[in-house]
């Protein structure tokens, strides 16, 4: 199997890797970043649910939990 590379435009083509499930994150089990737990927070406080909102997330669940907020207060569009 051949390795993609990236065209001269990579923001209208992306190779086909360019976006990996969490759980496959190499630092997925690292702590969430400062821009993940502002932005997560600011969506439990959108969806009135300050119960999604824990420090002690990972990096791949407060990416999981933030697909999930957007979906549900329709900033996912």
């Amino acid at each position: 199997m051949t390795a993609q590379h990236p065209s001269e435009h990579p923001k209208s083509e992306p190779v086909s890797n360019a976006e990996k499930d969490p759980a496959d994150w190499v630092t997925g089990g690292e702590p969430m970043t400062g821009a993940q737990a502002s932005y997560l927070k600011t969506l439990t406080e959108e969806a009135h649910n300050p119960d999604a909102y824990d420090t002690d997330l990972t990096k791949a669940e407060a990416s999981e939990r933030i697909d999930a907020l957007q979906e549900e207060t329709g900033r996912g569009r």
